[in-house]
């Protein structure tokens, strides 16, 4: 098995990027996984459509000024699920929350000038590296910089407060 990128096909296989030339019987190609934020979803909030590229991600689920919104992301260096768990759990923790409140909504915002935007993922993989402009970002620090590390994660999500200061109720 090679990774590398088709220049084109010959008659005894594959000619590669870099000039060397592959015999092969039988050709697998793979595009890529491409990777959509919120499954392609179109999301507006009063009207004006969510540019996912331009948002902050709020401790790895929600989204900066996005009201009542989570969505699931693994880690990507350790199973998968044990992110999504625990982010269901804060999700059930944060409505929990509101109802004892008769909160309606809530939104994660940003008033912190000094957050700096950064890649979401530091992933090399080529269906990473072709998505990255058009993810969510994340913070430079708490509660917006995703650290995909399990320990922090249940200190945070499972224990951490739901109030805050950056979640907005109303």
């Amino acid at each position: 098995m090679v990774t590398n990128e088709i220049d084109t096909f010959t008659r005894a296989g594959i000619r590669l990027k870099d000039g060397s030339e592959l015999a092969a019987d039988i050709i697998v190609t793979a595009t890529g996984l491409v990777l959509q934020v919120v499954g392609g979803l179109e999301v507006s909030v009063d009207g004006s459509a969510v540019d996912f590229a331009k948002t902050l991600t709020y401790k790895g689920m929600m989204y900066a000024d996005v009201p009542n919104m989570a969505s699931a992301f693994g880690y990507t260096n350790a199973s998968w699920t044990l992110k999504c768990d625990l982010t269901c759990e804060y999700v059930c923790r944060l409505i929990n929350y509101m109802d004892r409140h008769n909160y309606r909504q809530c939104m994660p915002h940003n008033s912190d000038g000094s957050i700096e935007a950064l890649p979401s993922l530091d992933f090399s993989s080529g269906y990473v590296q072709r998505a990255v402009a058009k993810m969510p970002k994340q913070g430079s620090k708490r509660p917006w910089r995703l650290y995909q590390n399990y320990a922090l994660d249940i200190v945070t999500l499972r224990f951490g407060k739901v109030d805050d200061g950056v979640m907005q109720y109303s």
